[in-house]
């Protein structure tokens, strides 16, 4: 078993990042899944937890996605997730990044205006879909989840301590947490 669990699902789009998780797992409790988000199918009723890092962010029709994951989920199932937070999340729609009267760089500009916004992280190009988080939380309680717990993140003290250059976190939350469950 892999951490108390008898069996477990990665699924991912990247067969590069499928490879790898294999190569780094021989564990025969765990499977992989290549496929894409926006349209995955999973067996119903059938995981006591979904969990995703940073990547739900990424999807167009996360509404879908959710009441895909929560139909896969066994009754009193969680679905726990990391988003890039949508304050934090960089705009180009205008084509500038606001300031405040400090100077410092405002990272969203439009927040009540979903949709996809384009920014250069990691790669040149990289398209996010920033919804309110409103409207993350909303979706998951009409696909019929309770949501049991938000975390904005910002650093500790002892973050702060052993990495100053985290400070600028303290400006606004970089991260949104989410525990909600069947």
């Amino acid at each position: 078993m892999v951490q108390g669990a008898a069996r477990v699902l990665g699924v991912d789009l990247s067969e590069n990042m499928l490879a790898r998780a294999r190569a780094e797992t021989a564990d025969p409790h765990v499977h992989y899944l290549r496929a894409d988000l926006e349209s995955v199918e999973l067996p119903e009723e059938t995981f006591d937890l979904a969990y995703s890092s940073l990547a739900l962010h990424y999807v167009e029709d996360f509404g879908r996605l959710v009441g895909r994951v929560f139909q896969a989920l066994a009754s009193g199932g969680h679905f726990v997730f990391s988003i890039e937070h949508p304050i934090y999340m960089a705009s180009t729609r205008a084509g500038w990044m606001a300031t405040d009267d400090g100077g410092r760089i405002w990272p969203v500009d439009h927040y009540a205006i979903e949709g996809p916004r384009v920014t250069d992280w990691l790669a040149k190009g990289v398209r996010k879909q920033h919804r309110t988080l409103g409207t993350t939380l909303n979706t998951l309680i009409d696909a019929g989840f309770a949501v049991r717990r938000l975390v904005e993140w910002s650093p500790t003290p002892e973050q702060l301590a052993a990495q100053p250059s985290l400070a600028d976190e303290l400006d606004r939350p970089m991260m949104a947490l989410v525990a909600a469950q069947k």
